[in-house]
């Protein structure tokens, strides 16, 4: 079955046809600013792409409804529109390709395949925040995890290149960024959170900082509900730090922004990788992927300077060298580090036939 994979953003729209032996077969990318989508050039793209069988969207949130990936039908859109207020940045744009899509395509059956759905693993103790029972029943306030289908992809890579079994912590390093502890191939802790603001530094988002601060910035008209929300999401992390969202730019400087910039990135980081080994009991795999972790030999490395007591070392060169996917760790280090591409097209594909089967 060939899958045309829709990877919907807030500025582009990403096509690519996925082969019956999981080849690339083509990709495209169109600019959909706002989420606009031309229509006259989605059917010119589509016509040049190559004939699908079916139709693979990536939804960011998929709230506690849809814990698997589903075929779209017209019920399916109006629940999905229902969960915009949880991902206001992420959800229409999802919505609008599935519009136009299913306008170009439409005798071609379509799946929805989410973000969030990994994490629907999450147990009780992960899932939930310590709030008033009243929040957490009425608007259903919990941890839902996101880059599920990046995660739910290293999780399948691992048992097939360490074997099944493994203990691993995933890091999605790019944009955004997130970590997830994997038992016996199952989400049970991540790093996001009910949006995916929780967690490590990012690109142009903090990451967690204290709810009080929040509330402080927010009260004696320092700052509106809007500024607030547009820096955390859009003026934060390492562009708030160092002036770039580009780690490779700031791996690049020496001056004291760009150190700090990385300084902090690296805490986070390491302080979240080594609680995600704690809910695991014990660490056997660490995978990167994702901009950041496949590129970023030095993040790589300062990562695991600082967590050699967990048993982890890596090999200079193969790190320095890597090209995904593959080992990087250092002979005989108690725990095992790949470098993983990310490849969430493939998860799609997969997620799509097995929907359909």
């Amino acid at each position: 079955m060939r899958v045309l994979v829709v990877n919907a953003g807030s500025s582009s729209l990403k096509l690519a046809l996925v082969g019956a032996r999981d080849e690339t077969l083509a990709e495209r990318e169109l600019a959909t600013p706002a989420a606009r989508i031309d229509a006259g050039e989605l059917e010119s793209v589509l016509a040049g792409i190559g004939e699908a069988d079916a139709v693979g969207h990536r939804v960011v949130h998929g709230g506690e409804r849809f814990r698997s990936a589903v075929r779209i039908d017209a019920a399916v859109e109006a629940a999905l529109a229902e969960l915009t207020e949880l991902a206001p940045l992420h959800q229409p744009a999802s919505l609008a390709a599935l519009a136009a899509v299913g306008d170009a395509l439409p005798e071609l059956p379509a799946v929805a395949c989410f973000d969030t759905a990994f994490h629907a693993t999450l147990p009780p103790e992960a899932s939930t925040y310590a709030l008033p029972e009243p929040w957490r029943e009425r608007w259903r306030v919990r941890r839902y995890g996101f880059h599920g289908l990046s995660h739910a992809w290293i999780a399948r890579r691992v048992a097939e290149l360490a074997g099944p079994g493994a203990r691993t912590v995933s890091c999605h390093l790019g944009a955004g960024a997130s970590l997830c502890a994997i038992a016996a191939g199952r989400s049970i802790d991540t790093t996001m959170g009910f949006t995916p603001l929780e967690g490590l530094v990012m690109a142009t988002r903090s990451g967690s900082v204290d709810p009080g601060l929040l509330l402080w910035l927010l009260t004696s008209g320092r700052l509106s509900a809007a500024s607030v929300s547009e820096g955390l999401e859009r003026e934060a992390g390492l562009l708030g730090l160092a002036g770039t969202a580009d780690m490779r730019e700031i791996l690049e400087r020496d001056d004291p922004a760009a150190r700090l910039a990385r300084d902090v990135y690296v805490h986070r980081l390491r302080g979240g990788i080594a609680a995600m080994a704690a809910s695991l009991g014990g660490l056997d795999v660490l995978a990167f992927t994702g901009g950041v972790g496949e590129h970023a030999a030095a993040v790589r490395q300062l990562a695991a300077d600082g967590l050699a007591f967990l048993g982890l070392e890596l090999d200079a060169a193969r790190n320095r060298e890597v090209a995904a996917d593959a080992e990087i760790g250092a002979v005989g280090a108690r725990v095992r580090t790949f470098v993983i591409r990310a490849r969430e097209d493939l998860e799609i594909a997969r997620q799509v036939r097995a929907q359909l089967r």
